[in-house]
């Protein structure tokens, strides 16, 4: 018996719930996951698993079997990583998964450079804002905004995001431009969000002098995706509320204005992800190093309540001025809270 496979293979069924997940995530066929723990238990003379048609869980014995299976698997990876290190880069499969705006607007168009450092790392990358079971699904990291739901897990904050208020030209041009968020609940539609785990729908919480204002707003749309929310806001269909970074460029060429300036909200944080029974290999090790750095440097990443300002001119002459509305990017209005947990500061 090949003890090494068969102890990948109890521990992957352990984390997946099923067999067939199992099978899949270590590309092998179900039969050989099944005959491999079946020769495990007889060798070991013992029972691991209760089988069931509809799930599988562990025995006592299997219990603790795990514990200590999963601790020296991963103690076999970060040896095999540390030998390997003083002589190649690092190489092998990367399972990650990251929030749809983030992967779009941030960490894809960074990649070039990842791959630059890194050439041998094969990444798989799951965009998506649904939630993950990082053990079941076999990922190595996952990158989230807003307050952390699992609590079992280590996790390394990475940043913060803000969120901004705006509309389209021709949307204002259709409603007027509110000048307070209460008139949002007024008179107003807006692109609501929902959570991609429940459905429930966030509210939009904005703080200016010590006033807190909660605005849930009427709304024919409401989305679980915010880029499908931009598209909605370009489209005219409502006032936006949404992450900073996404509609950065779109505040800058005048498809979308920014509302409410001077009303902030409290910064949420981008968290990086792991299974705390994990050490980190090598080539985990570099992919958080390279998103901690690209993170830093991220201007909109760190940005507080608004999008840079235009420094003011001394006295600028007709062709200056001229030149300066081609460039100058426009203010930016305060951001709200996060989509992700929306809280009311007391």
């Amino acid at each position: 018996m090949d003890k090494f496979s068969a102890m990948q293979a109890f521990v992957r069924v352990v984390e997946a719930g099923t067999f067939s997940k199992a099978a899949e995530s270590m590309a092998m066929p179900k039969p050989t996951i099944t005959r491999l723990i079946q020769t495990l238990e007889k060798e070991l003379d013992t029972k691991l698993l209760n089988r069931t048609t509809r799930k599988v869980t562990v025995t006592a014995d299997g219990a603790a079997y795990y514990e200590r299976a999963s601790q020296l698997l991963s103690e076999m990876d970060e040896l095999e990583a540390s030998m390997s290190r003083a002589k190649a880069s690092p190489r092998g499969r990367l399972k990650v998964d990251i929030p749809a705006s983030l992967g779009l607007a941030v960490i894809i168009p960074a990649l070039p450079d990842f791959y630059a450092r890194y050439p041998d790392i094969q990444l798989e990358l799951g965009v998506t804002d649904r939630p993950i079971d990082i053990l079941a699904e076999n990922v190595d990291c996952v990158i989230r905004g807003g307050d952390l739901v699992d609590q079992s897990m280590v996790a390394r904050r990475l940043g913060e995001f803000y969120l901004m208020t705006c509309a389209s030209p021709a949307y204002l041009a259709r409603h007027g431009t509110p000048q307070h968020p209460r008139e949002l609940a007024e008179s107003h539609r807006m692109i609501r969000y929902m959570s991609p785990r429940n459905g429930k729908l966030y509210p939009m919480v904005l703080h200016k002098d010590g006033e807190t204002i909660e605005v849930e707003g009427y709304h024919l749309l409401a989305v679980n995706d915010s880029n499908a929310g931009v598209t909605a806001g370009l489209a005219g269909l409502g006032v936006l509320h949404t992450v900073t970074f996404l509609v950065q460029h779109h505040i800058s060429n005048g498809t979308l204005e920014p509302l409410f300036p001077g009303w902030c909200s409290e910064a949420k944080p981008i968290y990086l992800v792991y299974p705390p029974n994990r050490h980190l290999s090598n080539k985990v090790r570099v992919f958080v190093d390279w998103i901690v750095e690209l993170f830093a440097r991220h201007e909109l990443i760190q940005q507080m309540c608004s999008l840079p300002k235009a420094e003011p001119a001394t006295t600028p002459s007709a062709a200056e001025q001229a030149q300066t509305a081609k460039t100058v990017k426009r203010p930016a209005a305060a951001p709200a809270a996060s989509p992700v947990r929306s809280s009311v500061a007391a």
